[in-house]
């Protein structure tokens, strides 16, 4: 295999990444938090006061109390060692003049459409990675193949400046863009140059930028991979890339040894997906107190209730609805349990799908007090294509549970 040969030369792909995406919304809210280490997280973290005087009064770091984890943190955060993930009380006593600000999850998916849409006006072939990041296929884009005089990449350099320019302008953010012949290259080098990034990386500058990194950042090498590999040796993905194929497959299985061997030389022929119908739509909260089932149920039943709102919500928004309704239950001893009921309709409205959940709740054990509640939806049709007419989609809300009660008694 070439090592740094050139592969699929003519075709280029970006990979966005919305910089410190949650914690930049937040700040277009609150531009006095700018440049000042502030921290995302915890759903019941104190929201910001409005005072008086004008001035608004945030939480801090340090007086937080729960078991909530930070969602994200600004740059001036993560300089102080906090990250996303890291349990709000240990990151307190890191960082405890750090600001805190609660999750506003409605308001992120609002950013992230927009900044989608913006991107889909220049470059319509994108793949949604999620709510902050997306691959875009350059190929169609006008300009792309001019080169410029002195600069090869004049052209996709431009497109990624025209691309960076329209989210800037329609959502006030930035982002960082990296540019490549694939998709795993892109990933990687969209994190070089962070905040406000444009990186471009060809098959030829693979050793001198992408080598030196450590293994673990590419993409499907985690924490136990990562692990063996330092064992063995290997830290780097130049080190990864100097390995040979046979004993890699020796130590990691063939399949993943060979792909292993592929990535550390750059190399990716996964295409740009830019449609691909949900599986399955979900709501779940972590409590910041364990709940009882029997003591506590008419707090459970609230929040269950909001959970089935919040999820026929999504639903309606993203155009489907679901046959097969579940719950997701965490206990105080962190064991998982999950219980799916299925409709003879098509669900989409908000009763029905409490009422659906509700049955599914019904075949748990709820002896333990309980550290998280989900709802998901699964079984998904497109409503413009259902084979039933609208009205089946569980509107008439027939059999409706008493909605203040997690369990009926």
């Amino acid at each position: 295999m070439n090592q740094t040969g050139s592969e699929n030369s003519s075709r280029w792909i970006a990979h966005l990444d919305m910089d410190a995406f949650y914690a930049s919304v937040e700040l277009l809210r609150y531009p006095d938090l700018r440049g000042k280490p502030l921290v995302i997280g915890g759903r019941h973290a104190h929201a910001p006061a409005r005072l008086a005087d004008g001035t608004t009064r945030y939480a801090k770091l340090r007086d937080y109390v729960g078991r909530g984890v930070i969602t994200t943190a600004t740059y001036e955060a993560r300089a102080l060692g906090v990250h996303s993930g890291m349990g709000l009380m240990k990151a307190a006593a890191m960082a405890p003049d750090a600001f805190l600000l609660p999750a506003d999850f409605d308001e992120y998916r609002k950013y992230s459409r927009m900044f989608k849409a913006a991107v889909r006006e220049i470059a319509p072939q994108i793949e949604d990675r999620g709510i902050d990041e997306i691959y875009i296929d350059l190929g169609d884009v006008t300009g792309v193949a001019f080169t410029g005089d002195g600069d090869p990449h004049a052209g996709v350099r431009d497109a990624a400046l025209r691309i960076k320019s329209a989210v800037h302008k329609t959502t006030g953010l930035t982002c960082s863009i990296g540019m490549s012949p694939n998709k795993l290259l892109s990933k990687l080098c969209s994190e070089l140059e962070k905040p406000n990034g444009l990186t471009i990386v060809t098959m030829e500058d693979v050793p001198k930028r992408i080598w030196p990194l450590p293994t673990n950042r590419i993409n499907g090498i985690g924490p136990k991979a990562s692990e063996k590999l330092a064992a063995l040796g290997i830290n780097t993905i130049g080190e990864l890339a100097a390995s040979d194929e046979a004993w890699l497959r020796q130590q990691f299985g063939p399949n993943y040894g060979a792909w292993l061997h592929r990535v550390a030389h750059g190399h990716d022929e996964r295409p740009i997906i830019t449609h691909s119908e949900p599986k399955s739509i979900s709501r779940e909260t972590t409590f910041e107190r364990d709940l009882h089932p029997r003591h506590d149920r008419d707090e459970l039943g609230r929040i269950f209730t909001r959970l089935c709102e919040q999820l026929a919500s999504d639903l309606a928004r993203k155009g489907y609805a679901a046959k097969t309704i579940g719950v997701k239950l965490r206990f105080d001893d962190f064991k998982i349990v999950t219980r799916v009921v299925t409709s003879e309709k098509w669900l989409q409205d908000a009763t029905a799908i409490r009422h659906c959940a509700g049955h599914a709740l019904k075949k748990a054990p709820l002896e333990k007090r309980l550290r998280l509640l989900g709802v998901r939806a699964e079984q998904l049709c497109a409503v413009d294509i259902l084979p039933l007419p609208e009205q089946d989609m569980g509107a008439n809300g027939q059999d409706q549970l008493t909605l203040g009660l997690f369990l009926a008694p």
